[in-house]
Formats: structure tokens, sequence, C-alpha cells
């Protein structure tokens, strides 16, 4: 299937997406800071919850790096 053509348009928009999950990474990676070593079970399950975000958003920036090189 052919690529579609790189308009201005798309081409913000893939700009976008890529700032926006560099942002939810930030977000994750403060989080994950902020918990350090948990304490309760509710820090424990938050921390998890944010690692598995963090490294899904992180497989999603490389694959939107990837496409836009």
């Amino acid at each position: 299937m052919a690529e579609p053509q790189s308009t201005p348009d798309v081409s913000a928009r893939r700009r976008l997406r890529i700032a926006q999950a560099e942002a939810d990474l930030a977000y994750f990676q403060a989080r994950l800071a902020l918990i350090g070593e948990p304490k309760t079970l509710n820090q424990y399950a938050q921390q998890c919850a944010f690692r598995i975000l963090y490294k899904a958003v992180g497989l999603k920036l490389s694959n939107l790096s990837d496409k836009s090189a």
C-alpha cells in the first residue's frame, strides 16, 4: 500500500502527535519519580500502571519517530 503524500497538514499532525507523546512520557516519568519507593498498595499499583504506560507511550513515540524519518 502506498504511503499518503506528505502535506503540510499531515506533517503538522505528525509533529503534534510526537509532541503529545513526549509530554505523556514526561508526565509518567514525573509521576514515577514522585512515587519513589511505594509505601502503600495504592502507590505500588500506580507505579505498575505508570511503568506500563511509560513503556507503551515510549513504543508509540519510537514508531512515530521512525515514520517521520
